[in-house]
């Protein structure tokens, strides 16, 4: 097949990179401002990858035409922060066709929702199929551009909903190509809430935040930022996002039994789960708190959860305090913020079973 990925973060090389070894075509976009990777990969054609994807993965383009990008492709796999979910969808709202799969991947807080929004204002895009997952298949990250290490490739634990739902087995059947341990979900609640950056980047961080400050991130994120206090914080919003799946109808796996499944881990616990997890080992911590593990995680991720259990009438006292904390260490007000909720999107609980 032909492949365009959208971005160039780690999850971007890390993708482009595993769907080129896999023998397909692969092209990389990304905007003007984000070029340092692309360059890079246009220079030498293609990404030195190490790990669980290793080799070195031709790739066709790496530039700033979105319409050279996609034009022929059969699939477009989207990989970015959840704010990166509205450029890419207007980026190519006009030159999509109705015969291309549009995949977030990961979806990131109702990314699949957003896309829907725009696509349904253009023409050509009102009828394309748009998936989401409910993660990124990689821990990976850009050693420098052009190159990237892949610390794990999930083996299961991965799920993927379609708009409509009815076309859920015609995008699954497309990933499954390089990802066999994608299952189908239930809805898209099941994709949005199965995700655990919210429930783990935000505590991690906080309960890390003088020695991230103090050594600027000279530390080992997972292995030597999770305790046993630390993971009692973890456990407790997790146990409110699985509530929230539960009102909605759908099972959320708590996010370490989930890690086992997924092969990041090999023991199903808070602590000492994460800090002993094969697939987190050698992961370093961020080298400042302005960074996406408060902005995104907290900002998009944990209000999302936030408005969402207060849409079906779920307490939440414990997300409640992160996202107060990460708003005073980060000096914003991600409550106030609101920059993706359910409602701000467009779209009730309702509407959204209905899709």
């Amino acid at each position: 097949m032909k492949i365009a990925v959208l971005g160039s973060g780690n999850g971007a090389c890390a993708t482009a990179a595993d769907w080129s070894l896999h023998g397909h075509k692969v092209r990389m976009f990304d905007f003007e401002g984000f070029t340092r990777v692309l360059e890079a990969v246009e220079a030498q054609r293609g990404i030195y990858a190490e790990g669980d994807v290793n080799g070195f993965a031709a790739i066709e383009y790496a530039g700033t035409d979105i319409e050279k990008t996609i034009d022929g492709t059969d699939l477009i796999i989207v990989v970015g922060p959840s704010y990166s979910s509205e450029p890419f969808a207007n980026a190519v709202k006009d030159v999509i066709s109705e015969k291309q799969v549009y995949i977030l991947s990961p979806g990131s807080n109702g990314g699949a929702l957003v896309t829907r929004k725009i696509f349904e204002k253009a023409d050509n895009a009102k009828n394309v199929v748009i998936a989401e997952t409910s993660t990124l298949p990689y821990a990976s990250r850009n050693t420098e551009p052009g190159y990237v290490k892949v610390y794990l490739k999930l083996i299961g634990g991965l799920y993927l909903a379609a708009i409509p739902h009815s076309a859920t087995e015609r995008a699954l059947k497309l990933f499954q190509q390089v990802y066999p341990g994608t299952v189908a979900a239930k809805n898209l609640f099941q994709t949005m809430l199965q995700n655990g950056n919210p429930v783990i980047h935000p505590s991690v961080t906080l309960l890390n935040a003088a020695l991230i400050e103090r050594t600027q991130g000279d530390f080992l994120f997972y292995e030597e930022g999770v305790t046993p206090a630390v993971g009692r914080l973890m456990e407790a919003i997790d146990q409110e996002r699985v509530e929230i799946g539960e009102r909605l109808g759908v099972r959320i796996i708590p996010d370490p039994e989930l890690g086992v499944i997924q092969g990041y881990m090999t023991d199903a616990s808070y602590s000492p789960g994460y800090s002993q997890a094969p697939g987190f080992k050698g992961i370093r911590a961020q080298g400042e708190l302005d960074h996406r593990y408060l902005h995104e995680d907290a900002g998009y991720g944990l209000v999302f959860l936030l408005n969402l259990a207060k849409s079906i009438g779920v307490e939440t006292p414990h997300i409640n305090s992160v996202l107060d904390i990460a708003s005073i260490v980060a000096q914003r007000d991600y409550r106030k913020e609101a920059v993706r909720t359910l409602e701000g999107i467009g779209y009730t609980v309702e509407e959204v079973n209905k899709l």
